[in-house]
């Protein structure tokens, strides 16, 4: 997506290198000299950013259009630039809501890291409100995911959902393999139809026989009564095995012939009972290791492996897929619980991101239900909120994490501002804490516009 800037100043040699500038970044750039014609471009072409100068010609100066423009739009976001070192029009620009306020001349990589940072506010606040809008949880394909990997996936599902072929999905525990389950099932045919699932890793042989194919009356001691097995119960849609690479060797060879005959026997039964069902499976073991083992026949393998799906691990998709993924877990769980952050912070996002993830998708969810719980009224996910070991990501802390990508001059000025706030703006306290002098104080002060 092309990004896109409204530069503002008076100053026709700032405006022409500001522009110049942000067009080699391939943004696309307007321009205006004065307050109507910033106001009439702004609101014919609704810019992702406003840079926009607090001096300017006329009775409508830049806090004027600042003021105009947020009250028009709550959402916009509008650095402010100014030659004069003005502590006391820096705080009216942040009260009236300005993202940030630069002093001229302006280095070129101050100035890039800044509007990067304010583009990454726009861009989580367009996908915190598509998300938000949604009102049931996404059943559609592009839920999978924005990358080329998982487009590709949404294809297979796509392309599976039309035929009755057994499909195998294959990934780490807690890739969403579930999900994409339900995918297949509802963007099939047998989507009205039952959609039923079992875990098969650590259930007996009689039990797990007992949930999948039923049992008679006094097939075994607590069989007090005739009961549907799971395959019965799926007639005409959908059965989802997972972890079918944990199923009981006793059960293998049962299981391959409801794949190629439809039919079985209840346990303890004598007639053959054929069903109509579209069979899912899924595992996060090697079953050809298992094969080479002698732990899964080979042929009841082949048998599922007709179209296998591999799902990525959560560390191996992009950026956006993790971002998007964040964004609907948290959508859905706020709308769910009535409670906690229904947005995230840039600086929680980038933790988030840079996270492994080893348990993946569930993991994740957990931690984002964790924060649900634990962040009270909070309108918005905070790095504080997250867990410590997304907090210390590689020894760094959220601060230090959150800081890495700044310059030490805007590191430098951040510190200042936080002493000077910790001793109540007493400069002798706050010099001596800083370990500096008065004088050098004052110097970092107006250097930073703080005084």
């Amino acid at each position: 997506m092309t990004r896109s800037i409204l530069l503002v100043d008076d100053e026709a040699e700032m405006l022409s290198m500001l522009s110049k500038f942000f067009e080699r970044k391939d943004w696309t750039v307007g321009r205006a000299s004065d307050a109507a014609t910033a106001i009439e471009i702004y609101e014919r072409e609704h810019p992702d950013l406003v840079m926009l100068d607090v001096n300017l010609p006329g009775s409508i100066g830049g806090l004027q259009i600042l003021e105009v423009l947020r009250a028009r739009d709550p959402d916009a976001v509008i650095i402010m630039l100014t030659g004069q070192s003005d502590l006391q029009t820096a705080v009216e620009a942040m009260r009236l809501g300005a993202e940030n306020f630069l002093s001229k001349p302006v280095e070129l990589s101050h100035l890039e890291a800044a509007t990067d940072r304010a583009y990454e506010k726009v861009e989580l606040r367009r996908r915190n409100r598509f998300f938000a809008e949604r009102q049931t949880e996404p059943t559609d394909l592009a839920a999978l995911g924005r990358s080329p990997q998982l487009r590709e996936i949404a294809r297979q599902v796509q392309l599976l959902s039309e035929s009755d072929t057994t499909v195998l999905l294959l990934g780490e525990t807690g890739t969403g393999k579930g999900f994409v389950a339900n995918l297949l099932h509802k963007h099939s045919s047998r989507s009205g139809s039952p959609f039923v699932e079992i875990n098969c890793a650590g259930l007996s042989a009689t039990f797990l026989d007992s949930e999948l194919f039923g049992h008679e009356k006094g097939a075994f001691t607590d069989a007090k009564e005739q009961k549907r097995g799971l395959f019965e119960v799926a007639h005409n849609g959908t059965i989802f095995l997972d972890e079918i690479g944990d199923l009981t060797t006793e059960l293998q060879p049962k299981l391959l012939k409801v794949l190629e005959s439809r039919k079985f026997r209840r346990l303890g039964g004598t007639r053959e009972i054929e069903v109509n069902v579209r069979v899912i499976a899924a595992t996060n073991h090697d079953l050809e290791g298992r094969v080479k083992e002698g732990r899964f026949r080979e042929d009841l393998f082949y048998r599922l492996a007709v179209l296998p799906i591999r799902l990525p691990a959560l560390r191996e998709r992009g950026r956006e897929d993790v971002t998007d993924l964040t964004m609907r877990i948290l959508t859905d769980l706020h709308r769910r619980m009535g409670r906690g952050p229904s947005r995230v912070t840039p600086e929680s996002i980038k933790l988030i991101t840079a996270y492994r993830w080893p348990g993946n998708i569930r993991e994740l969810r957990n931690v984002l239900e964790r924060v649900m719980l634990l962040a009270g009224n909070a309108e918005e996910l905070l790095p504080s909120h997250l867990p410590p070991e997304i907090q210390q990501l590689g020894g760094l802390t959220v601060s230090s994490a959150a800081e890495a990508e700044l310059t030490l001059e805007e590191v430098e000025r951040r510190h200042i501002g936080r002493a000077l706030a910790y001793n109540s703006g007493n400069r002798s306290k706050t010099a001596k804490a800083l370990g500096i002098s008065r004088a050098t104080l004052y110097e970092k002060l107006h250097k930073f516009n703080l005084s």
